[in-house]
């Protein structure tokens, strides 16, 4: 998982409530067993004028001019402003997943469904939660200028106007740590992996019948 410690990237507002993980990345695209490609299908039946398919190569499709993200000015953002409820739904992980894949790597809003909340810091996108009024105040601000951008620093947890005016967020700890040591599930076991070597090598020299077990 990418390290997450200091990111000034541009901003792109979603200005819609509610925004379900079924319109972050709609069910069709749930069937593949990859944990890559989502990215492009990312509020997939928001960004397209045609229906959508597993496989389907986006060159081929119409894009819709409307949508805030196929908007020139909001290209390369990296910071999704969001209203509350953010993420509701079902509990997919395909939906942090695709959000990140298309280059998200935090989201800005006043609250988020429960679930989704939680599956976003284990794969490395920040939701940070601000007030409604300064959710705002940033929509206001995202509309007024073009490229606008803010700077996220988790360690101080802070978030960092262009007017250099500091919003401070809350992070639980731990999530904290995961996050500025690029740390999921797997990589916070593979820290133990000698020890787990170790443990194993006792097992198998106490119990060798267990080597053939494992290996049929």
């Amino acid at each position: 998982m990418q390290k997450f410690t200091l990111l000034k990237g541009l901003v792109a507002p979603m200005d819609r409530e509610n925004v379900d993980t079924d319109a972050i990345i709609p069910k069709q695209f749930l069937k593949s067993i990859r944990k890559t490609g989502f990215g492009q299908n990312l509020f997939d039946e928001w960004r397209y004028l045609d229906a959508g398919y597993p496989g389907q190569d986006p060159a081929s499709r119409r894009s819709n001019p409307d949508f805030v993200l196929n908007q020139p000015r909001f290209q390369g953002a990296s910071i999704l402003l969001a209203r509350k409820n953010f993420g509701c739904g079902s509990s997919r992980e395909h939906a942090p997943w695709a959000l990140d894949q298309f280059g998200f790597r935090a989201i800005i809003a006043p609250s988020y469904a429960d679930i989704f909340f939680n599956n976003c810091f284990k794969n490395g996108l920040l939701p940070i939660v601000l007030g409604q009024a300064q959710v705002a105040q940033l929509f206001n601000e995202v509309a007024a200028f073009v490229g606008y951008t803010l700077t996220i620093d988790l360690a101080r947890q802070v978030v960092v106007k262009p007017d250099g005016v500091e919003l401070p967020f809350e992070v639980q700890a731990f999530r904290k740590y995961c996050l500025l040591n690029g740390l999921d599930d797997i990589g916070l076991t593979l820290r133990h992996a000698d020890k787990i070597k170790a443990f194993e090598a006792q097992r198998l020299a106490q119990k060798p019948w267990l080597a053939h077990t494992m290996l049929a």
